[in-house]
């Protein structure tokens, strides 16, 4: 429980406490609910968890007293509608929240992010990634403790989002291929123990950034409402892909599952650091684009940043144009395959792969189709990524995991 006083008269209260005993159980549940925002209202809850109106209740206020959501006893009524409208659900804006860091080829972010995965603040994205993984785990970490202490905001644990495939269940950083860290770092040991030394408390973990993102969007994002979902995206460099299978994130016996960017799309293209040669990790990320368009990479901005200005703005260059085209045809060649083995009801598109959709969506869904059985017989939707620092917020979405399993013994009630 709270802990907090209860002012109802105390035959009231001894009923609602009858009440939240029999509903306890779904307490985490219907934090869930309101956390990816399928439980708009109290009526929504009360269906979705199958339980009594008064049950629903409790089990609402309860949140509400534990700082994790917002009861709005008395909502507008919408135009045409009759009869009292039900109890508004939505999270606190003022309640805890988790601390995400993101590392990249082209730097590091911090960010605290909320319940429903609204961003609450974020650091500037330094551009300096150290060759040693404790420095810059370090350096994350102690930016997100100092917006911590700017926002006074309690912390209910920390989530590491990484461009490597991470072993579980050790937190090993198996592939870093674009960062100069070692094969193999402990990157969760080092992640907690940062977190620790910084004075935060909670649980801490780590995981691929693009499962994440995949995580994010499923639950916030694009991907809201699919069952099979399948990511794919090219951020800084490389590619990487994650799978939701039947709602929860497919990451295979120990962590590696969904290393697309290691499908052959190009076998007399360019070696690729993991020994093969035309990977899509080499055939279709920011580098490639810019190479095949006949640019240098500029020291001003990151590769993503200069790769998808180069299509907003010069997309009319021939040149550029069939650079574009030469990426898109080896993406959906790679999509294709994906597809044939996985069968999903959506696709997702990140990072230059959204620009790349974006500029031309009828050629990258038509090649999909083209190479896929199951593209055939009726196609599968192809659509944008829609969230902003989407690893960031499923690195947090690790985080809130615990408080979402039980949000009672997460923060200490009981």
């Amino acid at each position: 429980m709270s802990g907090k006083a209860d002012p109802r008269p105390a035959g009231e209260g001894i009923t609602s406490r009858a009440r939240l005993d029999r509903g306890r159980g779904a307490l985490g549940p219907a934090l869930e609910l309101v956390h990816t925002g399928r439980a708009p209202t109290r009526a929504v809850l009360t269906a979705e968890l199958g339980v009594t109106r008064a049950t629903a209740g409790a089990v609402a206020a309860e949140l509400e007293a534990l700082g994790l959501i917002r009861v709005d006893a008395r909502p507008g009524a919408a135009a045409g509608s009759q009869g009292r409208p039900s109890h508004r659900l939505d999270v606190a804006e003022d309640g805890p929240v988790a601390l995400a860091a993101q590392v990249h080829a082209d730097g590091f972010r911090a960010a605290l992010v909320g319940l429903g995965g609204r961003i609450v603040a974020t650091t500037p994205s330094c551009e300096t990634v150290d060759e040693d993984p404790a420095k810059v785990l370090g350096a994350a970490v102690d930016a997100g403790a100092e917006l911590l202490r700017r926002t006074g905001r309690r912390c209910v644990g920390a989530g590491l989002a990484v461009p490597s495939a991470v072993a579980e269940p050790e937190g090993l950083a198996l592939n870093p291929l674009h960062l100069a860290w070692p094969v193999g770092a402990r990157v969760r040991e080092t992640f907690a123990g940062c977190v620790r030394d910084a004075g935060i408390t909670g649980p801490a973990f780590a995981g691929n950034d693009v499962n994440l993102a995949a995580l994010a969007e499923h639950r916030h994002g694009a991907g809201r409402g699919a069952r099979d979902l399948l990511c794919v995206a090219t951020g800084h460099r490389g590619v990487g892909g994650a799978l939701v299978l039947d709602g929860r994130l497919h990451t295979g016996s120990s962590g590696l599952a969904l290393e697309v960017g290691h499908l052959t799309v190009n076998p007399e293209g360019r070696p690729c650091h993991c020994g093969s040669r035309g990977c899509l990790d080499v055939e279709a990320d920011p580098l490639a684009l810019l190479t095949t368009a006949g640019r240098d990479p500029g020291p001003e901005g990151s590769l993503l940043q200069q790769a998808n200005e180069l299509i907003r703005e010069e997309y009319a260059d021939p040149v550029v144009r069939t650079a574009a085209e030469a990426l898109i045809d080896r993406l959906g060649l790679g999509l294709a395959g994906l597809v044939n083995i996985l069968n999903p009801d959506r696709i997702i598109l990140g990072g230059l792969h959204r620009t790349l959709l974006d500029a031309d969506p009828d050629r990258l869904r038509a090649v999909v189709a083209d190479r896929s059985l199951w593209g055939r017989s009726g196609g599968v939707p192809i659509l944008a990524c829609s969230l902003d620092h989407n690893s960031l917020v499923g690195a947090a979405e690790v985080a809130w995991q615990p408080v979402l399993d039980d949000p009672l013994a997460a923060l200490g009630q009981v």
